[in-house]
C-alpha cells in the first residue's frame, strides 16, 4: 500500500475529513471526467482547445480544479471530443428507520 493511501486510510477515520472529502467530490467528478474523457479521445489539450475554441490554458485550469465549468462549456468540450455530456443525480444511500 502506497504512503498516500495510508494517509488516506487513516484520514478516513475522521468524520470531518470525511465530511469535507465529500463535499468536494463532484468538483472532483468534473474535473476527472473532462481529463478522462480527453485522454480516452487521444487528444492533447492543444488539440482540444483548437477544436473547441476553448483555450488551452482555460482546459488546463478545468483538469486542475481551479476553473469551475458552466453547462455550455461542458456541452462545447463533449462536442469537440465526439462525446456526449450526461449529468445524473444519484440518490443518496439512505437509512431505513
Amino acid at each position: 500500500m502506497s504512503d498516500l493511501q495510508e494517509l488516506t486510510n487513516e484520514l478516513m477515520q475522521d468524520p470531518e475529513f470525511v465530511k469535507e472529502y465529500e463535499a468536494i467530490q463532484p468538483e472532483v467528478n468534473i474535473t476527472r471526467a473532462i481529463l478522462d474523457a480527453r485522454i480516452n479521445a487521444g487528444m492533447t489539450q492543444m488539440e482540444l482547445s483548437q477544436k473547441s475554441g476553448i483555450s488551452q490554458a482555460d482546459i488546463s485550469r478545468l483538469e486542475k480544479g481551479t476553473r469551475n465549468p458552466s453547462l455550455n462549456l461542458l456541452k462545447r468540450l463533449a462536442e469537440a471530443m465526439d462525446s456526449t455530456l450526461s449529468i445524473e443525480f444519484i440518490p443518496n444511500k439512505r437509512t431505513v428507520h
